[in-house]
């Protein structure tokens, strides 16, 4: 029987972008200042931009926000990021113009190979392309492309690409239909 042994596993030097003081700098600002209850939009968008995140003109982040690395991580304008995200972006993730990420979603750019005995690390980017919307406690995994105008239905899980203008719900999501805006 193959053997796992953890304790050979070793943390990818790629993703180490930023030194150690600036990601233990981060972590402490973070809790403070992005994941916590304070109020303002505003501060919490100054610390991210201060951080290395771009973020767009009009973007609403509200309270309990988390964000792996600040520096991987690109935002449209006008975008809403919802209470108790989770953006665990080992990778870059980039979230289009006029998306919305609801309450509770979960963003995860990392994963590991299970056929490696030591666990190695495997990170992917992730896009949510112009105008989609992921509904509360839905998830995308590593490498996934959210077309633009695509839905992820509440509590889904992306595990491969959206196609645009499509509605997907599911565990994997599938679609179930097409998304059409109303005038």
């Amino acid at each position: 029987m193959p053997q796992v042994d953890l304790s050979q596993y070793k943390k990818s030097s790629e993703l180490r972008t930023r030194s150690l003081w600036v990601e233990a700098l981060w972590m402490l600002v973070q809790a403070l200042l992005v994941s916590s209850f304070q109020p303002w939009n505003g501060l919490r968008i100054a610390v991210l931009r201060l951080f290395g995140a771009g973020i767009g003109k009009g973007v609403i982040i509200k309270p309990h926000v988390r964000i792996k690395f600040p520096w991987k991580l690109q935002v449209g304008d006008h975008a809403w990021i919802g209470e108790e995200v989770w953006i665990d972006n080992l990778d870059h993730v980039r979230v289009g113009s006029h998306c919305c990420i609801s309450q509770g979603v979960y963003i995860c750019t990392g994963s590991h190979d299970w056929k490696s005995p030591e666990f190695a690390l495997l990170t992917a980017p992730v896009a949510i392309n112009d105008k989609a919307w992921l509904c509360a406690k839905s998830m995308v995994a590593p490498g996934v492309n959210i077309g633009e105008g695509a839905v992820l239905g509440f509590g889904s899980v992306a595990t491969g690409d959206l196609v645009a203008w499509e509605i997907y719900s599911g565990n994997p999501a599938r679609s179930v239909g097409k998304r059409v805006i109303e005038p």
